[in-house]
Order: structure tokens, then C-alpha cells, then sequence
């Protein structure tokens, strides 16, 4: 999972060198945090939230077709 963000998130970003997910496993499921450089940041969210909430749809489908249960933060 952490590899299909970083994929997408690399393609879309002017800086992709400074892209780092890392992840983090809770009771809930898979946690995958995403950080990328400041100037980026509007990108990767877009207008109203709706590229962060494509990329956390192609996520959870991913995660269906695995069982798991995967979410994306994306830090400051």
C-alpha cells in the first residue's frame, strides 16, 4: 500500500524527491502518513479536498480487494 501512494503522489508533485510515507499499524488498521514539501502541499490535497479524496479512494479499494483496512494522513 505504501508503494501505490508513493507512486501516485510522486507522479503529481513538482518536488518528488522530498515524498515519505511511512506507516504505522494500530488496532484499527494500517495507518499510512504522508508527508511532502510545503510548496506540494496544495497539490496533493487540490481543490476542496478532491485529490486527497481520490487518492484515499484508489487506496481503500486497493485495501478491499487485500481485507485490510488502510487510511491516509497527510502531515504539514
Amino acid at each position: 500500500m505504501r508503494e501505490l501512494v508513493e507512486f501516485m503522489v510522486k507522479t503529481m508533485v513538482e518536488h518528488p524527491d522530498e515524498v515519505k510515507v511511512s506507516e504505522k499499524d494500530e488496532e484499527m488498521g494500517l495507518i499510512l502518513e504522508l508527508k511532502v514539501a510545503p510548496t506540494d502541499l496544495g497539490r496533493i490535497i487540490g481543490k476542496h479536498g478532491r485529490t486527497a479524496k481520490a487518492i484515499r479512494t484508489v487506496l481503500n479499494s486497493a485495501s478491499t480487494k487485500r481485507k485490510q483496512k488502510v487510511s491516509l494522513e497527510i502531515l504539514e
